[in-house]
């Protein structure tokens, strides 16, 4: 699926002296080299504040407490220590995406109301968001967060409709999309504020967890700030039930490298995708239809997005079985992701039940990843198609 040892080899040396500069520093918990990323990732995204944190998971709840969709808490009846306690906030999001969507939500006190996907981006639709809004799982709502899935941007100017016709606040879940664009403007700079993840799968990773937060709003900004170091605007004096969500240097420093190529890696993926569109073509594989009956539905760039390619995902009717088929070929794949959200045992709660989002579904039951990073060679990728030729005779 992914052989990071062909992007770390040539950067080897840069990235240690990088870490060199971390140690000598000792400055190893935010410092110099995480504001240097910050700095350098604002610029690159061109918003006004790059703020980094600990993973994309701790990004998320920043992102929504820092929005002020968190409650802050209340002194309890006995005058004792603060509780946190149901905000009657609800934010819309999607059913087909990693788990931390949803839960961060959750860790943020608001409630999730899901809504189907489209079928072909698999991002969140936004005709079922504004049946959501419209319903009484709606009641509430004061945020929508869709997920740029698999280094795609969702049908933004529609999100951005929604929210502005219903003041709602617009939340990019982009763990999956650093560099993607939607008609020109880069995730992370499309909707109020936005959470990206640095795990070391992703298309710009770190050597371990980190995540940021990104937005151009000031007064956002200065709470992620104080929310990522336990509430505090100056040493030990809190003003908000934040949490220790701080990047450390080390992964600054590494990120810091990588930005500069990370670019040339998109591209590099973009490149990977259309030899995969032509090899599928040429093997008579491709269906054209939204599912497939015989081959394979392969993904497509939207109308208006930049598509960076963090994953190359078709869709199978017989999935599982090609997935087996590869597996024994020693081909790498994985299933972003088998089990919609809301029929994950941990989301019961939510109350909802199987058949409610048939696009979500449907989608867990054929989508299929295939390997892809910018180094993927032309012969490896046709190894790939001949053995999915090879299954699908």
């Amino acid at each position: 699926m992914l052989d990071l040892r062909r992007q770390y080899e040539p950067l080897r040396l840069e990235l240690l002296d990088a870490l060199a500069r971390v140690i000598d520093s000792r400055q190893f918990i935010l410092g110099e080299e995480v504001t240097r990323f910050e700095r350098d990732a604002a610029a690159n995204l061109g918003v006004a504040h790059a703020l980094g944190c600990s993973s994309g998971t701790d990004a998320l709840w920043l992102a929504l407490a820092g929005a002020g969709l968190s409650p802050l808490g209340h002194e309890s009846a006995s005058g004792g220590p603060k509780e946190t306690t149901w905000s009657g906030v609800t934010v819309v999001t999607t059913p087909f995406s990693f788990f931390a969507s949803v839960s961060s939500i959750l860790r943020a006190g608001a409630k999730p109301a899901l809504a189907d996907i489209d079928p072909v981006t698999f991002n969140l639709s936004p005709a079922a968001v504004e049946k959501v809004l419209d319903s009484e799982r709606g009641a509430g709502a004061r945020a929508i967060l869709p997920v740029h899935l698999y280094g795609q941007c969702g049908h933004f100017h529609a999100f951005l409709r929604l929210g502005k016709e219903r003041g709602l606040t617009i939340i990019e879940d982009a763990a999956q999309a650093w560099g993607a664009e939607w008609n020109g403007v880069k995730a992370g700079a499309l909707g109020d504020v936005a959470a990206f993840s640095f795990y070391p799968t992703k298309n710009l990773s770190a050597a371990g967890d980190a995540g940021m937060v990104t937005t151009n709003s000031d007064e956002i900004a200065e709470r992620v700030k104080m929310l990522r170091q336990h509430g505090m605007r100056k040493r030990y004096f809190h003003y908000e039930l934040g949490g220790n969500a701080r990047m450390d240097g080390f992964q600054g420093a590494v990120l810091s490298v990588k930005l500069k190529y990370v670019s040339a890696w998109n591209e590099a993926r973009r490149a990977v995708a259309s030899r995969y569109e032509a090899l599928f073509k040429k093997a008579g594989l491709a269906e054209t239809g939204t599912y497939p009956t015989r081959g394979v539905v392969l993904p497509r760039e939207a109308k208006g997005a930049q598509h960076v390619w963090h994953q190359y995902v078709i869709r199978a009717a017989r999935r599982d079985a090609l997935r087996d088929f590869l597996t024994a070929r020693q081909i790498g794949s994985e299933i972003f992701y088998p089990i919609p959200l809301h029929l994950q045992e941990a989301l019961k709660g939510l109350g909802y039940k199987e058949g409610d989002f048939p696009e979500a579904e449907r989608a867990a039951r054929e989508v299929l990843a295939l390997p892809m990073f910018p180094e993927l060679r032309k012969d490896e990728q046709e190894t790939v198609v001949a053995a999915i030729a090879e299954f699908s005779s």
